[in-house]
């Protein structure tokens, strides 16, 4: 199957260049030394902001090389979509119905597909639900991974196909989570808790504590996440992903264009 867009050397290397440094903003509590900024609140305003601008040429290079009109238009189609599908669930009991399609979508139309859907579904959604704010770049970086991963799993066919994204989907519920409560978590608990974030520990004490809040705040809400996305994709990954192939084989992404001479008068039968 050919990917909806296409990852062009330089678009590949704007890519890693961006997921370093999501890696970064997401770990910067455990890699910038205290006082370096002046507060606590100082670098995940710094890091948003910088993921803003980095998305920013992210897409620019994707639309400016990889994609066609038939896959932006397979884009808008999705983000709305997801944009819609999201606030049926978020807010009950971890309940999120954006990722399975988010997941499937990935996998059938590509990395590069993947990693601008995760971006422009989150970006919609906020707009849709008033969810603006500094938290955003990193929702929409995390959704991000979550479809570029899914573009790169190994071949596979009928349920084991649909088994592994099942799978799959249900870890990126965990992963999510994981990744979304280092965003806040430096600033979110009193400094005396014993799970709270302190400036200038080492790295193991720092991380012993950072597991055990993820563990008493979200593990739950993770985990509704996590089986919605392998129930929705158990339940509804055959027919969709059926559905999105041959949407992909009618579109022809990026399929050559080949002009015809025209006929001329001589050439015409008598």
């Amino acid at each position: 199957m050919t990917a909806a867009i296409r990852l062009t050397p330089r678009i590949a290397v704007v890519m890693v260049l961006s997921a370093f440094l999501g890696i970064v903003a997401f770990f910067w509590p455990f890699v910038v030394a205290p006082g370096k900024f002046g507060s606590n609140y100082a670098p995940p305003l710094i890091f948003g902001v910088l993921l803003v601008l980095v998305l920013c040429v992210v897409l620019s290079e994707i639309a400016e090389g990889g994609i066609d009109s038939k896959a932006l238009a397979m884009l808008g189609v999705l983000s709305a979509v997801n944009a819609a599908l999201r606030p049926l669930g978020a807010g009950t009991a971890g309940i999120e119905t954006v990722f399975f399609v988010l997941v499937l979508a990935g996998r059938v139309y590509g990395p590069g597909f993947g990693f601008t859907l995760g971006c422009t579904s989150l970006f919609a959604s906020a707009l849709i639900t008033g969810g603006v704010g500094p938290w955003m770049p990193y929702q929409m970086l995390g959704c991000a991974f979550v479809g570029m991963l899914a573009g790169f799993l190994p071949r596979a066919t009928g349920r084991r196909e649909v088994l592994m994204l099942a799978v799959y989907g249900s870890l990126s519920g965990y992963l999510f989570g994981f990744l979304l409560n280092l965003s806040f978590w430096p600033f979110s608990l009193d400094p005396n808790s014993s799970i709270a974030y302190l400036p200038g520990l080492p790295f193991t004490e720092q991380w012993q504590r950072y597991i055990a809040f993820d563990i008493a705040t979200s593990l739950g809400w993770d985990t509704g996440r996590a089986v919605t996305n392998f129930v929705c994709i158990l339940l509804a990954g055959p027919a969709v992903l059926t559905t999105f192939r041959r949407a992909a084989r009618k579109a022809r992404f990026r399929a050559p264009v080949r002009f015809a001479e025209p006929r001329t008068a001589d050439s015409e039968p008598t």
